[in-house]
C-alpha cells in the first residue's frame, strides 16, 4: 500500500513538471492507463479532453493499412507509388522522390520507426486515392471503434486545427491494433529500419529502457507537446498507457515509466483482491475452466472444452456472427477475458460458444484471439455496444469458423 502511495505521489509530481511553465495555446496534459486484456481503466486524467494527436495519427494510418493486408486487397510486397504531393511532405520524412515505389512492408517499417510523413501520404493515396478521402475513411473507422472524440484531416498528424483526438480514444485505438491485427503488432517494437543504405532509429526511446515494453508510437508538433502511446507486458499481463502534452521528450518518457509502473501495481492489487474473494467463496457461481490442447494448429479456432462458459438452453439455430474481445499473449489471459465478459453479458452470450484462435506473429510468438461464436448479428452488435459503453474492447465480425458452430441460420 505504501509503495502504491509513493508511485501515485511521483506521478502527481511528474504531472506538475510536465505542465510547469505551459504557455497559452500550448498543449494541455492528458493521460490514461488501461488493462489491455479487459479494457478496464486503471487511472485517467483529462482523458476525454480533445488535443492534437500529432504522429499518433499514424497508428490509425497503420490500422487502415493492416486492414488492407488482412483482407487480401494488398500484401507486404504490394508496391505503392509516390506522388508529387507525397514527396513534398515536410519532415520527418523518408525523402521519397516522385514516381518511385515502395512496398507495403517498407511503408509499415517507415511509419512505425521513422514516423515518415511522406510515407503516410503514399499509404493514404494508395488506399483511398487522395489523402482527404483517406482522412474521411479514418474518421469513420475511428467512430466504428468507439473513438467518439477523434477527427482526422490527414494521414500523418501534421498540424491541422481540426485534427483532434483524446487520450481515451488513443487508448481505444491501441487496444484495437492489439486485438484486430496481432500478426502485425511486432512492427511496433522495431527499433531501426534501413532504406537505401540509411538506417533510421525509432523515436520511441522507451523500447530500449523499459523492461517488457514492445510498442507503440510517439508524436510531436508544437501545438500538441510530446505525446506517447505505450504498451508493455509483465508476468503475462499487458498495460496500455497514453500521455498527451509532455513538455519535453525526456519528461514525457519518464512520466510514462511511472504510468506503466502504476498500471502494473494496480492490476496486481486488483487481481490479488479478486483471488482472495474467490478463495473466500464470495463467487458462489462456478464457471468451468476451458482448456486449449497443446499443439493447436495455428490459425484454427479451438472451441473450449467447456464449449460454453455459461449455463445454456437448447436453441434450434446457431448465428452466423461472432465478437472478438481481444488477442492475448497467453491462454490464461485469454481465458480470464472470456470469463469476465461472459459474466458481464450473461443473457446476450447465453448460447454463444467461447473459442481461442492461435495466431503466429512476425517473430514466431503466438497470440490467442478470444471470441464468442454463434451469435445473430443483432446479438453480436448489442454485446459489443454494451462492452464499448464500459470502455472494453470488442469487434463484430462474420463467424470465422462456421463449421465449428454448426451453422444453420
Amino acid at each position: 500500500m505504501r509503495r502504491l502511495f509513493v508511485v501515485a505521489s511521483a506521478i502527481v509530481l511528474s504531472m506538475t513538471l510536465l505542465l510547469a511553465g505551459a504557455k497559452p495555446g500550448e498543449a494541455g496534459y492528458a493521460s490514461i492507463i488501461l488493462d489491455a486484456d479487459t479494457g478496464e481503466v486503471l487511472r485517467s486524467r483529462n482523458a476525454d479532453t480533445r488535443n492534437y494527436p500529432a504522429s499518433l495519427t499514424k497508428m490509425m494510418t497503420l490500422y487502415m493499412l493492416f486492414d488492407e493486408l488482412d483482407s487480401g486487397r494488398m500484401n507486404l510486397k504490394t508496391k505503392l507509388k509516390v506522388s508529387k504531393r507525397a514527396a513534398g511532405q515536410p519532415a520527418s520524412k523518408l525523402g521519397l522522390k516522385r514516381g518511385e515505389k515502395i512496398t507495403a512492408h517498407q511503408a509499415i517499417m517507415a511509419l512505425a520507426t521513422k514516423s515518415a510523413n511522406d510515407v503516410a501520404t503514399v499509404v493514404a493515396e494508395a488506399i483511398s486515392g487522395s489523402e482527404w478521402e483517406f482522412a474521411i475513411a479514418m474518421t469513420k473507422r475511428a467512430r466504428d471503434l468507439g473513438m467518439k472524440r477523434t477527427r482526422f484531416r490527414n494521414a500523418s498528424g501534421l498540424p491541422n486545427r481540426k485534427q483532434l483526438s483524446s487520450a481515451r480514444d488513443m487508448g481505444i485505438l491501441a487496444t484495437a491494433l492489439l486485438r484486430d491485427f496481432p500478426q502485425y503488432y511486432d512492427f511496433f517494437s522495431t527499433t531501426s529500419f534501413t532504406y537505401r543504405g540509411v538506417t533510421h532509429r525509432t523515436h520511441n526511446n522507451l523500447l530500449y529502457r523499459y523492461p517488457g515494453m514492445d510498442g507503440m508510437k510517439t508524436g510531436y508538433i508544437r501545438a500538441s507537446g510530446f505525446n506517447l502511446v505505450a504498451t508493455a507486458t509483465r508476468k503475462g499481463r499487458r498495460v496500455i498507457a497514453v500521455v498527451f502534452g509532455g513538455r519535453t521528450a525526456r519528461s514525457r518518457d519518464n512520466h510514462m515509466v511511472k504510468l506503466l509502473d502504476l498500471g502494473f501495481e494496480r492490476m496486481a492489487k486488483r487481481d490479488w483482491k479478486q483471488n482472495s474473494k474467490q478463495v473466500a467463496g464470495v463467487h458462489s457461481r462456478k464457471i468451468p475452466i476451458p482448456i486449449i490442447k497443446p499443439g493447436a494448429q495455428l490459425g484454427s479456432t479451438q472451441l473450449l472444452n467447456s464449449a460454453l462458459l455459461l449455463p445454456t438452453r437448447p436453441r434450434p439455430k446457431i448465428g452466423k456472427w461472432a465478437i472478438q474481445i481481444g488477442a492475448y499473449r497467453s491462454v490464461q489471459s485469454a481465458e480470464s477475458a472470456l470469463k469476465s465478459v461472459s459474466m458481464r453479458l450473461t443473457t446476450l452470450l447465453l448460447d454463444a460458444s467461447a473459442a481461442l484462435t492461435p495466431i503466429e506473429m512476425t517473430r514466431g510468438n503466438i497470440l490467442y484471439r478470444a471470441r464468442f461464436l454463434g451469435l445473430r448479428k443483432s446479438e453480436a452488435t448489442k454485446a459489443c455496444n454494451t462492452l464499448k459503453s464500459e470502455a472494453m474492447p470488442c469487434a463484430v465480425m462474420a463467424n470465422p469458423d462456421l463449421q465449428l458452430a454448426h451453422n444453420s441460420e
